[in-house]
């Protein structure tokens, strides 16, 4: 079985990293929704993804998604100490602007935002890369989200030793760990399969 592959005449890049809503298109066809067998709905978690283009074609793949999804959802929304939110929010920001991850940059420096109230601090980030400045704390979490995100991985002793100064317990520092590795991954996954385009008016 053949399929056209999308094509996009139009397609506007976004100009750089922003906090702003992107879309993203696939270079691949996602699965349509009329072909969704139950398995394929309860790999979403959430059925409002199946419009979404990246989940519709992450769902040709159900057993994947499954474990992607839920896999996600436990790093980023389990409240059950750790980390806090806005920081694990960072590290998936740190990594994408590394990685060069635009629509990933763009969803997850404005969680980061709403979550920590410092959005000047994120849009640095964004604007500057992992060197731009920010607070001890911040500065020391970023130096490690980006040492964890380079090839090879240039975590090192000192950079937990700094962040326990700061006060990151065990399970905090699986946080920030898990939330920067995951997005090695999903940053290659996107960047693999589809592109970031500017979010237009419906």
């Amino acid at each position: 079985m053949t399929h056209n592959l999308p094509t996009y005449p139009d397609l506007e890049s976004p100009r750089g990293f922003t906090q702003d809503a992107t879309a993203w298109v696939p270079w691949l066809p996602p699965l349509p929704e009329e072909e969704f067998t139950p398995l394929h709905w309860e790999a979403l978690v959430d059925k409002g993804r199946a419009k979404n283009p990246y989940f519709a074609l992450l769902a040709r793949a159900p057993e994947i998604l499954r474990e992607r999804t839920k896999t996600d959802n436990d790093i980023f929304y389990n409240a059950d100490g750790g980390l806090p939110r806005a920081e694990r929010e960072l590290g998936a920001t740190a990594a994408s602007r590394i990685n060069g991850c635009v629509l990933c940059a763009s969803v997850h420096s404005r969680f980061a935002s709403q979550h920590s109230g410092r959005t000047e601090d994120v849009q640095r980030l964004l604007d500057e890369g992992v060197k731009g400045l920010q607070d001890d704390r911040w500065r020391a979490l970023i130096d490690a989200f980006a040492a964890l995100t380079s090839t090879p991985v240039t975590l090192e002793k000192k950079h937990l030793e700094t962040l326990r100064a700061l006060g990151l317990d065990d399970l905090a520092l699986a946080d920030a760990i898990h939330s920067t590795a995951f997005f090695q991954w999903a940053n290659r996954l996107m960047l693999s399969l589809g592109q970031a385009q500017v979010s237009k008016p419906a």
